[in-house]
């Protein structure tokens, strides 16, 4: 590293003594004066004062706060390996690149503190001290509130914590990776190069793990999302917050108060929330602590490491946590760091980026509580990467690398405003972690920074007994206020309702002829996973109802089974099949489900009585999107194409292949008719459960959607029966 190097920056917790010279004032007095004699005749000649033993002036007690429990911590520790392994070097000084994290001079030279320029260390700093008071308070680190990490990436806003990640931040990033890879040339993952060698990210790199994807301190495969900040309670997610700044111990005393059981540091480790609710290392076991899923990720990922090495790279690998470089050729091929073994030198990208990931996991022992998540990612992804390769892959088929839905800090649900660095407040009520609280209590939203999934705060008003809110009447988009009947439900509905309905359409197209193109016209997105507006129908009137047309109201399914809670796990998400299966014969999995039907009418008219409602609604959903596309085509004159995962989801077909490319731009030539059924068809697509939470309210929806349709383009309707 050279001396422009500026990325580690994580301020010491901890301080050390104040270098602090009492100097004693010594008093010397001589006795009284004589008495004064006449001049004549001439006073003898006085004899010497006497000399007086000087006045003791006791020192007063000088206490340095916390000097004790400094004492006894990690940047205190004179004789450890981290400020001791210069001590012999030629010449005995702590080089440029070291010197910021290892010494307290170097620190300061850093910081600017000690008059340099800041930003960078500017010179070797002297062997024999550690990481004192000094270090972490002065006049810089109490103005510190951003930090730089090694890829660049800026951290603001800090407080205290400051201090801490301006070294515990590691030293290398996703972007290192890359030009390692780079300057070696390599543009093949899989060719050996004697210029690539082992990509460290350095020791208890917590911060890195903590803001996750933010700063990329682990390796980033292109393609994959990452979580970010670890989300955690207020107060509780900090370096300091969390540790001792002076002891650096965790606050054990602190976190029992949420996890139960907890009482010693070991019991960390054992620690797993509800929205841990999946096998991430796939061994069946969803009681461990998310230590022991990382550690099972660690296990596997090692597998895959060594059998690439020894398959594609050719020469077998052994891997050792205290012995630098770590990664080491296995020369005897026992899997075990044998003397004379030497460092690894048939590197691959694809072996560097997944033993790099590796290396990040072993380093921050607290991981799990400093970003599991965003770890768990790196190896998930580092494996599925290795087993691509590899002639007997790992098998992930049981293991899981993201949360249910509320908790998938990855997702775009949560990650969809990182660049921006807010969320609006038009959407912070239910992609944040704090919105929700703030609409229960205060009935509006702000922006709010992104979030990184919910919290157990977000419906849990109370973290102790973990009561939730209780919500009694949920205002939908169209103004309509229910009352499910159940509080708990009436949470879920808060966010669960989409963000359009019948009302917000017919305001957009009202005054339109309805297949007369209108430059003010726009797409209406329902949202995702309004099944509150599908369970309520014609009640809140979530999809477009067409005049002269009745609905059906809220879904009436049997008494127990009628809430959200009833059917699906609250952490989880996922349905409770089990409940399911023991009215309906034969559901014993989430895709039998599908198979449902309670009804021996043949809706979509294609002869099939046996198949579920899903396949039902599937058909009339096929018709519908054929139907739309030839009204774009031939009445409209200009081509439609759907696209699920890409907003604005209707896109002009340029070419006409019937897929949205790169380059084709949203639809834009909206008529009310068309406009009415792409959002109908959007409205099924985005809940993909619609059959089961009210099924037959969407087949009268779509049925009604393909009848209006058919007024200008052929339908083929035969058969086709509304409910």
């Amino acid at each position: 590293m050279n001396g422009n190097w500026t990325l580690a920056k994580i301020g010491f917790g901890a301080v050390g003594l104040l270098g602090l010279a009492l100097f004693g004032l010594f008093l010397v007095a001589c006795g009284p004066s004589p008495t004064p004699v006449p001049t004549s005749p001439p006073c003898p000649t006085a004899a010497p004062c006497p000399t007086q033993a000087p006045v003791e002036v006791p020192k007063p007690a000088v206490e340095v706060p916390f000097e004790a429990r400094w004492a006894a911590s990690g940047h205190a520790d004179a004789q450890a390996e981290a400020f001791t392994h210069w001590d012999e070097a030629t010449p005995k000084e702590i080089p440029v690149a070291c010197a910021k994290c290892h010494s307290t001079p170097g620190y300061l030279d850093f910081l600017g503190a000690d008059g340099s320029a800041a930003g960078k260390v500017d010179q070797a700093a002297p062997v024999g001290t550690v990481i004192t008071c000094v270090a972490c308070h002065n006049d810089v680190t109490a103005r510190l509130t951003s930090v730089v990490f090694p890829s660049g990436a800026e951290i603001h806003n800090l407080g205290p914590e400051a201090r801490c990640m301006e070294c515990h931040q590691g030293r290398a990033s996703t972007p290192t990776v890359n030009q390692a890879i780079a300057d070696a040339g390599l543009t093949d993952d899989d060719t050996v190069s004697d210029k690539l060698g082992f990509t460290n990210i350095h020791y208890f790199a917590a911060a890195a793990t903590q803001y996750g994807t933010l700063v990329q301190g682990g390796y980033q495969y292109p393609g994959k999302s990452y979580d970010a900040k670890a989300a955690h309670v207020a107060g509780f997610d900090t370096c300091v917050g969390c540790h001792d700044p002076h002891t650096l111990e965790v606050r054990v005393e602190a976190c029992a108060t949420c996890h139960q059981g907890v009482t010693t540091a070991e019991d960390l480790a054992k620690i797993r929330m509800e929205g841990s609710n999946v096998d991430y290392d796939g061994d069946g076991n969803l009681d461990e602590g998310i230590a022991d899923e990382i550690a099972g990720l660690q296990e596997l990922l090692y597998q895959a490491i060594r059998a690439y090495a020894s398959e594609v790279a050719k020469t077998p690998i052994v891997y050792n946590p205290q012995a630098y470089p770590y990664f080491f050729a296995d020369a005897n091929g026992n899997g075990a760091l044998d003397e004379g073994e030497t460092a690894y030198k048939a590197w691959t990208g694809r072996l560097l980026k997944a033993a790099y990931n590796y290396q990040v996991s072993v380093k921050d022992p607290g991981a799990f509580a400093h970003g599991g998540k965003y770890v768990i990612e790196l190896l998930y992804d580092s494996i599925e990467s290795l087993n691509a390769k590899i002639s007997t892959p790992i098998d992930l088929s049981q293991a899981h690398r993201i949360d249910a839905g509320h908790f998938a800090g990855s997702q775009e649900a949560f990650r969809h405003w990182d660049e921006e660095g807010e969320v609006p407040g038009a959407c912070a009520r239910c992609h944040t972690g704090v919105g929700l609280p703030l609409f229960l209590k205060e009935g509006v939203n702000i922006s709010e920074p992104p979030a990184n999934g919910l919290l157990c705060s977000t419906c849990h008003n109370d973290l102790t007994t973990f009561t939730r809110y209780e919500v009694k009447s949920v205002k939908f988009p169209s103004g309509a206020t229910v009352d499910s009947g159940n509080p708990d439900m009436n949470l879920c509905l808060t966010c669960h309702q989409g963000r359009e309905s019948t009302v917000s359409v017919n305001s957009a197209i009202k005054g339109l002829d309805d297949d007369t193109v209108s430059d003010q016209l726009r797409f209406r997105n329902i949202h995702y996973f309004a099944a509150g507006a599908t369970l309520f129908g014609n009640q809140v009137q979530g999809a477009y109802q067409y005049t002269g047309q009745e609905y059906l109201g809220r879904f009436a399914h049997v008494s127990g089974v009628d809430t959200c809670m009833a059917c699906h796990r609250t952490h989880g998400l996922t349905v409770r099949v089990s409940t399911c299966g023991n009215c309906h014969t034969g559901v014993k999995s989430p895709e039998d489900l599908e198979k449902i039907r309670m009804s021996p009418t043949d809706y979509d008219g294609d002869g099939d009585t046996a198949e579920g409602l899903a396949g039902e609604v599937e058909t009339y959903r096929e018709k519908l999107y054929a139907a739309l596309r030839d009204y774009a085509q031939n009445v409209i004159g200009t081509a439609i194409v759907y696209n699920p995962e890409a907003y604005p989801y209707f896109f002009t077909d340029a070419n006409g292949n019937g897929v949205a490319d790169e380059g084709e731009t949203a639809y834009a030539t909206w008529t009310p008719r068309l406009l009415r059924a792409a959002y109908n068809y959007q409205y099924v697509v985005k809940d993909p459960g619609a059959f089961a939470h009210n099924g037959k309210y969407i087949l009268q929806v779509l049925y009604d959607t393909l009848t209006d349709l058919g007024q200008k383009v052929s339908v083929d309707m035969t058969g086709m029966v509304r409910p």
